[in-house]
């Protein structure tokens, strides 16, 4: 008989990062339908998708323990969006991966929440998890996720730009950036930052 899934929470000074919830589904579609939010993420998204993309998140993180984590704001005890870590479904030349990934509504922009987010994912990504390396890819013009990668640590990947395989060729953004934080690198940097 195989042992229940011991389903992981993430807490940082300011978020909890936490399995969905059913009152997070009207908040997400409003993130989901925000032009600004969405302008790198190929458009909005319909309340129906918003919801199977919540519900995708919530059965992943039911199934292995973690995943696109619903994340609150604790002191407002508010859905913001979420942040976690998944691994892509698609084919590409640095998959299979585990890639660390982040929505958050605007209102939340600009507070340093994506990166607080994070560090915890990367955090638990390496300690918990034991993962040899974390990636994240973007469009090249999405300067503010590639803003937080770099804060993360992740670096972008020489020679690594891709086609979206699952973006037609036309689109104008088939082409990402790759950037990668190797757990070594990661630990090097942990031991560093130690008194």
């Amino acid at each position: 008989m195989q042992a229940p899934i011991r389903m992981s929470e993430l807490a940082t000074s300011r978020l909890w990062l936490r399995q969905w919830r059913a009152s997070d589904r009207e908040p997400f579609a409003r993130i989901n339908s925000d032009p600004a939010v969405m302008e790198f993420l190929g458009g909005c998204l319909t309340p129906a998708q918003s919801d199977a993309l919540a519900g995708r998140a919530e059965a992943e993180i039911a199934r292995q323990g973690w995943g696109l984590w619903a994340v609150e704001a604790r002191a407002r005890s508010a859905f913001i969006g979420f942040v976690g870590l998944r691994a892509p479904s698609f084919e590409a030349h640095f998959t299979p991966c585990v890639e660390i990934g982040w929505r958050l509504a605007r209102s939340s922009w600009g507070q340093g929440f994506a990166t607080e987010a994070g560090l915890e994912c990367l955090r638990f990504a390496f300690e918990t998890l034991a993962l040899p390396e974390v990636v994240s890819f973007t469009v090249p013009a999405n300067s503010r996720s590639r803003g937080v990668m770099e804060r993360l640590g992740l670096a972008r990947v020489v020679g690594g730009d891709f086609d979206h395989p699952r973006l037609p060729a036309a689109h104008p953004l088939r082409r990402h950036v790759l950037y990668r934080l190797r757990r070594e690198d990661w630990l090097l940097r942990r031991a560093a930052r130690a008194p």
